[in-house]
């Protein structure tokens, strides 16, 4: 497996999404996180455990489909981006909301 440098790494991640299907994920331990779209199922799972330190079981990707935008007689798309939903091993988790 090639190396990879932390600093990459952590551009991969861009942010968790929260919305009700991550939610109900969550309690099969699986978190739902918007990636770079080019980043590799390898380059995700090793994101994800050096910035949580955290053991990565398992990791799914895919691309939701455009979605058409108007704005006044101007016709476009929403920004297209990759999601990676990573399933964690049973006795680790992520705190996604930590108390303040």
């Amino acid at each position: 497996m090639t190396e990879y440098n932390t600093r990459d790494l952590v551009d991969l991640i861009i942010k968790p999404i929260v919305t009700e299907k991550g939610s109900l994920l969550l309690e099969q331990n699986k978190y739902v996180f918007e990636v770079v779209k080019k980043a590799t199922k390898p380059e995700i799972k090793a994101a994800i455990q050096s910035l949580f330190d955290v053991k990565v079981v398992k990791v799914n990707t895919l691309i939701p489909p455009r979605k058409k935008r108007r704005v006044g007689k101007f016709v476009g798309y929403k920004p297209q981006h990759k999601r990676a939903i990573v399933t964690l091993a049973a006795e680790d988790q992520i705190d996604l909301f930590p108390e303040v």
